[in-house]
């Protein structure tokens, strides 16, 4: 108890099997000066996509490349599914979860057919991003490292 029971955080996974990278790696600026929050992207290596958080399901996008969870702590995350894949009007992907659904961090909820993706011209880094970003105490940090769904990713202090 005592002084760390007060304390608020919100732990993130990797979505997928890849590459974990900061942000400003990624090949759009929306996502890469952090317009929309800060968070994190993987370079996904198969097709599988799981929670980064435990939380509650907010809006699934009707063209499936992008939802939200809530965290326990009321952080607002956006999974996005690649870059531009708005385009693609939900064609490589499967969703597994609707709105209002309880997820748990490293269930699966979509799956992105990287392939497609790539043939339609596109990029295929998920974005992790925290969109009320005044709820964030402190970001956290982490280092670019080859990752499996599931692994630990960030620890985001809430306020």
């Amino acid at each position: 108890m005592g002084l760390f029971s007060r304390k608020k955080i919100d732990e993130f996974v990797s979505p997928a099997n890849g590459e974990l990278i900061h942000l400003d790696k990624v090949n759009d600026p929306v996502f890469s000066q952090k317009l929309m929050g800060d968070g994190f992207a993987v370079k996904p290596s198969d097709n599988e996509i799981v929670a980064p958080i435990s939380g509650v399901i907010g809006t699934v996008f009707p063209t499936k490349h992008a939802l939200m969870i809530t965290s326990k702590n009321g952080l607002e995350i956006m999974l996005h599914l690649g870059i531009d894949t708005v385009e693609l009007n939900g064609q490589p992907f499967e969703m597994f979860v609707q709105e209002n659904d309880t997820v748990k961090a490293g269930q699966k909820l979509a799956t992105m057919d990287l392939q497609k993706v790539q043939a339609s011209g596109k990029d295929t880094p998920i974005m992790t991003i925290i969109t009320n970003s005044d709820a964030v105490k402190n970001m956290g940090d982490f280092e670019d490292k080859t990752v499996s769904a599931g692994d630990k990713a960030l620890e985001i202090a809430v306020n």
